[in-house]
């Protein structure tokens, strides 16, 4: 193959042999081996000489980290992961990681070489609501500034990527009044009550494990909580009379639910307390997410004719209707004869 010499450290194109449709590679010395032969790096192949040339002038122009230049979609996310993930939330390194899942496909791929179908072809199978396709396209609009700040991409295709303006819809499955009447008989062992208090106030996952003694007013009966949306923090949960006894017995100065460790929780314990609930009720042939149970209640006040708006305030959902919305301001006392109304009665 004929080599054509460049100024030293400015790099070389070289043309390879054999019917190639990329035939001349532009190369970089980046070492020398143990027999002080040259170590080269690939900046990239091109059809013509002139394109190549080009190449090598851009690069002189504005050189970039030839290793990082070679990685992967993996290799980039972990370096980028490591960087950012230190200066963000718990909650939005989880949406990360869990988006990273869904991109599957592209791990081996050079980052370099990937383009929007690629990434859209992500987005489209993943199979998921609204949510996890954008926050699948968030990441892509990350890894695509990394990539770009590094000079490892001329071009962001992140920036036209869409996702689904229409919900996927999840399928819940309800509890029954003979699972939550199988949950009672077991009160008190692991995740049973943490199970029973879900059902009980809809509170989520994470909120219950979050959830402090000092924010149960058990003179009042309610609980005044809630963290993931605006319409949902510090609501108004009232605490229904059949679980009443399940609190009491769990108050002591920290958290509600304290065998899941103290200090800040995050979304490894959020795991593992999944995992083990996920166990528990298999041993009573019982399959569900942890969103059933905020699905069940909400379900079972609607059925029970519980008002509207007070279900919307206990379940920390945003009403749909505008006036309601603004002007209607609901007692506690409302927001318990609301929850009265619910009933697991076999």
């Amino acid at each position: 193959m004929a080599n054509y010499r460049n100024p030293n450290g400015y790099g070389s194109v070289v043309k390879l042999s054999g019917n190639r449709r990329n035939p001349f590679v532009v190369r970089q010395t980046i070492g020398y081996d143990d027999r002080a032969y040259p170590i080269y790096a690939v900046i990239g192949y091109y059809p013509s000489r002139k394109e190549a040339m080009m190449a090598l002038a851009n690069y002189n122009a504005k050189p970039y980290d030839l290793t990082l230049a070679k990685s992967t979609f993996s290799q980039l996310y972990e370096l980028w992961s490591k960087l950012s993930f230190p200066k963000m939330s718990d909650s939005l390194v989880g949406a990360h990681k869990a988006s990273y899942r869904h991109c599957a496909p592209l791990y081996d791929k050079p980052y370099k070489d990937i383009r929007k179908a690629d990434m859209q072809r992500c987005i489209d199978e993943c199979g998921r609501s609204y949510a996890t396709q954008t926050n699948i396209k968030n990441l892509f609009t990350q890894l695509d500034k990394f990539a770009f700040d590094n000079d490892l991409i001329s071009k962001c295709y992140s920036t036209n990527l869409t996702v689904s303006e229409k919900e996927v819809k999840i399928k819940r499955k309800l509890f029954t009044n003979q699972e939550v009447k199988t949950l009672w008989e077991h009160e008190g062992e692991p995740c049973i009550d943490e199970n029973l208090f879900m059902l009980y106030t809809g509170f989520r996952v994470m909120e219950m494990l979050t959830l402090k003694c000092e924010d149960v007013d058990l003179k009042k009966q309610i609980i005044q909580y809630g963290i993931k949306t605006a319409a949902g923090k510090n609501r108004i949960v009232p605490i229904h009379a059949d679980i009443l006894p399940l609190v009491e017995r769990h108050m002591n100065d920290s958290f509600l639910f304290s065998q899941w460790g103290e200090g800040k929780r995050t979304r490894t314990a959020y795991a593992a307390f999944v995992r083990e609930w996920e166990k528990k009720l298999r041993e009573f042939d019982m399959t569900h997410t942890t969103h059933d149970c905020r699905h069940t209640l909400r379900s079972k006040l609607d059925a029970a004719d519980a008002n509207k708006v007070c279900i919307d305030l206990i379940m920390g959902h945003k009403t749909s209707d505008v006036g309601e919305r603004v002007y209607t301001h609901k007692t506690v006392n409302q927001l318990k004869e609301a929850m009265a109304k619910l009933s697991y009665t076999v």
